[in-house]
C-alpha cells in the first residue's frame, strides 16, 4: 500500500471534511493518522477511535493552528501528507469587519499553511505531499464572505510559491478548492438555507459536493499518480462554477 508505514497529519481533522479525509487515509494503510482541532474534545477522541478501528494509530494535536506551538507538533511528525483543512473566519460584509477580524482570519486560513510548511517540509519524505484546503470564494464573491474569501485567495497563491520552492526537495504542493458542502461550518452562515437550495440548483451535477469527494482529490494529489501536479488548485464542485 501506498501510504504503509506513513504519517498523515491533518489539521481541522476531527470533523467534516478533515475528519472524511482522516479516516479514509487510515483505512489506506497509514501508520499513524494525526488530527488537529480547536476546542471539540469529544469529537475529536471519537475520530481518534474512528482511526484506530481502522488500524492507524491516532494522534491528537489541540490548539489554535496558527500557534506556533501547534506548527511545531505537526513538523515533529515527519508526515508524508500534510493536509491544512483547518479554517475559521468571521462572516461579515467589508464594511462590517474590523482589523482583528482580517487577523484572525487571514492566521488561521493562510499563514498557518506557511508556519506548517516551514516546520514539516524538512522532515518530509521525497514524494511528500502538502494540500491546501480552498473554497471557490477564492476567486467568487459571495455574500459576507470578504474576510474568508480573501484568506482562501492567498492560499492559493502561497500554494504555488510554496509548490516551486519546495519541488526540488521531492514535495509537492498544491490544493483543493470545493463548491458548497454541507458541513458545520455552514451553520455560521445566516442565509445557509438558501446558499444550499442555490447550489442544488445551480450544480450541473445534480447534487450537492460532499465530503468523501473532497478527500478523492485530496488523495489523488498525494498519490504517485498526480507527481507532475505541482502548485494547482483542483476544483471540485461538479459545475457550479461554470454557468454564466
Amino acid at each position: 500500500m501506498i501510504w504503509k508505514d506513513a504519517t498523515v497529519a491533518i489539521t481541522g481533522g476531527s470533523r467534516g471534511i478533515g475528519r472524511e479525509t482522516a479516516l479514509r487515509f487510515a483505512g489506506l494503510g497509514a501508520a499513524r493518522v494525526a488530527i488537529g482541532y480547536l476546542r471539540n474534545d469529544a469529537a475529536a477522541e471519537k475520530t481518534a477511535e474512528e482511526i484506530r478501528e481502522r488500524g492507524a494509530e491516532p494522534v491528537l494535536i489541540r490548539g489554535n493552528v496558527s500557534s506556533d506551538r501547534v506548527a511545531k507538533e505537526f513538523g515533529e511528525l515527519e508526515p508524508a501528507v500534510l493536509v491544512h483543512n483547518a479554517a475559521t473566519g468571521v462572516i461579515r460584509s467589508a464594511l462590517e469587519t474590523e482589523d482583528k477580524h482580517w487577523d484572525w482570519t487571514h492566521s488561521a486560513n493562510a499563514r498557518a499553511l506557511l508556519s506548517l510548511a516551514r516546520e514539516a517540509a524538512p522532515g518530509m519524505p521525497r514524494g511528500g505531499s502538502l494540500i491546501g484546503i480552498s473554497s471557490l470564494g477564492s476567486t467568487r464573491v459571495l455574500e459576507n464572505y470578504v474576510l474568508v474569501g480573501t484568506s482562501k485567495a492567498a492560499l492559493e497563491s502561497l500554494v504555488r510559491y510554496l509548490a516551486v520552492e519546495l519541488a526540488p526537495r521531492g514535495i509537492r504542493v498544491n490544493a483543493v478548492s470545493g463548491g458548497v458542502v454541507d458541513t458545520d461550518a455552514l451553520q455560521h452562515f445566516p442565509n445557509r438555507d438558501e446558499m444550499l437550495e442555490m447550489a442544488r440548483k445551480r450544480t450541473p451535477a445534480g447534487r450537492l459536493v460532499e465530503p468523501k469527494d473532497i478527500t478523492d482529490a485530496v488523495v489523488f494529489l498525494s498519490s504517485p499518480e498526480a507527481a507532475m501536479v505541482c502548485g494547482h488548485t483542483l476544483v471540485v464542485d461538479g459545475g457550479f462554477s461554470l454557468p454564466a
